[in-house]
């Protein structure tokens, strides 16, 4: 999809870190045993597998979101077929190798892929096969029944017969809140469960106490990286208006250094990659044009790199736009930052909490009746909510997910395995007595 080596490596490591934290949690399911109202009975939670879980992965993450939800699917006792993006099923591929070669090497069979249909090319016809082969080797080995991870790849109506099946007790979608809004409509129709990692339109707040030499570093981390194409990638920042010029040439000085750094992800050299493909280009432009156009003025970038071979675009900084106009509250997937002031912190809150998102946002200040009010309910309104760090760079133990269009999913986390599972409660009757609700007796 066109991340830096860095990038792509740390994903990598974040399948291998949700793989090691799901073991963790697996030895700490739990329901919860209940004081029960009547004497001689126990009252009691117990929690069951959902049985089949559907995931839909996005491409900015192609193999990370996939482990974030494979990994406890699997402890909790479900089996998962995966449907890819249909721009990054290689990435797909290789990840189903690699856990077929696992499996192979050490003779364990927790986690088998299983079926592949795949729409591309005769390779992966002859993967396919292959596939099949080693999964059955493998099983007859385990006395296991096949499929527990099943790779499905293909354009929309692949997902959509996912979507539909109401074999499938769990759909987890990562991708757009238009396609997200569509998949949660089908799911429920049927009285499907629903997981939802949408977009974010994600805010730092720049209070006139924070330290700037941790501001500087964090924007550009969160702004830019992944060359804007994180749900957590910083859209707007929010200063106080005693820093405001300082910090915007401050930041705009960072931009212009990282310029020459912007290429081929897989140079070592390379900070910021190409956009996915030419329709993001595309709205790339449409969006700079948009804002140029409502009075917006671009502090830096605002242009495609023509002259490189490949999606490229320059990182860009606009100012001088209303907070509330229509261009800074719809989400782009681009390096696009929104640059604006305030007078009070309460001003600041208001502007973070007014888009349609509510995925991650991030406080800079030193003063902790700040921290706590931000932290609280009249605070951010978002499902990840920071102090001096970056909107981006979540750790595996805290749940990941947003609130309003960004879905209300959460994904890894203390608690999160209780969404693969179906919360049953048990009522066990050890007397020899019968007490009927409401005191209702009769012979």
């Amino acid at each position: 999809m066109g991340k830096i080596s860095a990038e792509g490596v740390g994903e990598v490591q974040e399948y291998v870190d949700i793989c090691d934290y799901a073991t963790g949690l697996s030895r700490s399911l739990n329901g919860q045993i209940l004081p029960s109202e009547r004497s001689g009975h126990a009252l009691l939670e117990q929690w069951n597998p959902l049985g089949v879980v559907g995931v839909i992965s996005a491409f900015n993450f192609p193999c990370a979101v996939y482990g974030w939800n494979n990994a406890l699917a699997l402890v909790t006792g479900n089996a998962v077929v995966w449907k890819p993006a249909p721009s990054t099923p290689l990435i797909a591929v290789a990840v189903t190798k690699w856990v077929i070669v696992f499996v192979v090497d050490i003779g364990f069979c927790l986690i088998v892929p299983g079926s592949a249909l795949l729409k591309i090319e005769t390779l992966f016809f002859l993967y396919n096969h292959m596939t099949f082969r080693l999964i059955e080797d493998v099983l007859k080995k385990n006395n296991l029944p096949g499929g527990l991870c099943s790779l499905v790849c293909g354009e929309g109506d692949v997902g959509q017969a996912l979507v539909k099946d109401k074999r499938v007790n769990l759909v987890s979608f990562t991708g757009s809140t238009e396609v997200g809004r569509i998949i949660g409509q089908q799911v429920q129709a049927r009285f499907g469960k629903i997981l939802l990692e949408l977009g974010g339109n994600n805010a730092i707040i720049v209070n006139d106490d924070a330290d700037l030499n941790m501001v500087v570093p964090a924007t550009v981390f969160a702004a830019v990286g992944t060359a804007g194409q994180r749900c957590t990638t910083t859209r707007r920042l929010i200063v106080h208006e005693s820093v405001y010029d300082q910090l915007l040439e401050r930041v705009k000085k960072a931009y212009a250094q990282f310029e020459s750094r912007i290429g081929d992800p897989l140079e070592q050299n390379t900070i910021i990659g190409p956009l996915h493909n030419e329709v993001a280009v595309m709205k790339y432009k449409v969006t700079v044009a948009e804002a140029i156009a409502t009075g917006g003025k671009v502090e830096y970038g605002g242009k495609v790199l023509d002259d490189k071979e490949g999606n490229y675009v320059l990182p860009t900084i606009v100012s001088g736009l209303p907070h509330d106009a229509p261009v800074v509250l719809r989400e782009t997937f681009a390096p696009i930052l929104y640059v604006f002031k305030f007078k009070t912190l309460d001003e600041a809150v208001k502007i973070n909490n007014e888009v349609a998102q509510g995925l991650s946002s991030s406080l800079f200040t030193n003063n902790i009746q700040n921290v706590f009010k931000w932290m609280g309910p009249k605070g951010s309104d978002c499902g990840i909510v920071n102090v001096n760090i970056p909107t981006s760079g979540a750790e595996i133990g805290g749940a990941f997910g947003g609130e309003k269009e960004t879905g209300g999913g959460r994904e890894s986390g203390s608690d999160s395995w209780k969404q693969y599972m179906r919360r049953s409660t048990c009522t066990i009757n050890f007397s020899k007595e019968l007490p009927l609700a409401q005191g209702i007796k009769f012979e």
